[in-house]
């Protein structure tokens, strides 16, 4: 959503990208795998159509079981389709986001400017601008 960003505002959205990896691997307690059912319905008698989570995962791939549910965590606005379309899911390890993540974790806090990679950037920029001359 880009609430790290400093022009970030609730009735914009900001451009980020979310990948997920290893959609294939995805792990659920309990029997949610073969009881949660996905219902869909085109509104004409009859139509209902309902697939468990297991059949999906055969069917699409854990990347979908994801999808839907961060779908029903964005918020219901204009902007919930647009965000649902950076959301970027692969089945295995390998994608081709590689050189443009920052993982966040170990390593560094909860802001983006805490990061060991985003200071180092930083001190460059700002030793290229002092080297530049001032007209």
């Amino acid at each position: 959503m880009g609430k790290h960003k400093p022009i970030f505002d609730p009735s914009t959205d900001c451009g980020d990208y979310v990948v997920a990896t290893n959609c294939s691997q995805l792990h659920t307690t309990g029997k949610k795998r073969f009881q949660k059912l996905y219902r869909t319905h085109t509104t004409r008698p009859g139509s209902l159509k309902e697939l468990s989570m297991d059949r999906m995962i055969a069917k699409w791939g854990g990347g979908e079981v994801l999808r839907k549910a961060v779908s029903g965590m964005l918020p219901k606005n204009r902007l919930r389709k647009d965000r649902l379309a950076r959301l970027k899911t692969f089945e295995g390890r390998a994608h081709p986001y590689k050189e443009n993540i920052l993982k966040v974790g170990n390593g560094g806090g909860q802001s983006i400017v805490e990061h060991d990679e985003v200071k180092k950037t930083f001190a460059e920029v700002k030793a290229q601008n002092a080297e530049a001359p001032v007209s």
